[in-house]
């Protein structure tokens, strides 16, 4: 029920083994189709008004990004750090949360097909955002769940979606989200991007990724692309 209250809130407005040690075991030599990231990237400067971008911090970035990766509207998602103190930090540097950035997901999307409440809805089911520093077995401030706002329209959305959620109690526990401004996205290592797509027998993506992505499908069935809506 809790569940099912959070979704009328915004209609009226673990794992097995962590991250980590899931990338000790990984083949780290994928790449991006370089000419797929082009084209995209063309597209989107070819009309800069019509895109919007949201930076999303909810536990591993592998989840997030096989997430919203999914979402009709969703033109790009990158994985990457924010919200730290060292500049160009390496995966290896951030997971030993010294850097204090956050593991995130800078995703753009057409905004004539999805809203930034709907990114936000999606954000807020996407993960638990009582848990502080952490989601399952991924434990620390770089999982932390976090909304990096871009500018003042997201800050005001973000900040009324919180206290909404809280205010109806539509979770057992508060939603701590951090919600802080956005300054500076670092891409993750090459073999991070499209992760779980390219390393789908991987155990961390069979038994940490995949159920969240299932669970994902079936509550925004209708917002997905059509590939994924089956």
């Amino acid at each position: 029920m809790k569940f099912l209250k959070a979704i009328l809130i915004f209609v009226s407005f673990t794992s097995i083994q962590s991250c980590v040690r899931a990338n000790q075991n990984t083949n780290q030599t994928m790449t991006e189709v370089k000419g797929t990231v082009d084209s995209v990237d063309q597209i989107i400067r070819s009309n800069p008004s019509k895109y919007d971008t949201a930076t999303f911090g909810a536990g591993c970035f592998w989840c997030v990004e096989a997430q919203f990766q999914m979402l009709d509207g969703v033109v790009k998602v990158e994985s990457g750090f924010s919200g730290g103190h060292v500049k160009n930090p390496s995966y290896k540097e951030v997971c030993n949360g010294t850097t204090g950035h956050a593991e995130v997901t800078n995703i753009t999307y057409d905004t004539s097909k999805i809203s930034y409440k709907d990114m936000l809805e999606a954000f807020w089911k996407a993960h638990d955002p009582t848990q502080l520093n952490g989601q399952g077995a991924d434990i620390g401030t770089q999982y932390r769940s976090v909304i990096f706002y871009h500018n003042e329209e997201q800050r005001k959305l973000a900040e009324e979606y919180k206290k909404r959620l809280n205010d109806e109690k539509a979770y057992d526990k508060p939603v701590v989200t951090e919600i802080s401004p956005f300054t500076v996205f670092y891409k993750a290592e090459d073999y991070h991007q499209n992760y779980s797509n390219e390393n789908g027998e991987q155990p961390y993506c069979k038994f940490v990724v995949a159920p969240k992505v299932e669970k994902f499908k079936k509550v925004f069935g209708e917002k997905l692309k059509k590939e994924y809506s089956h």
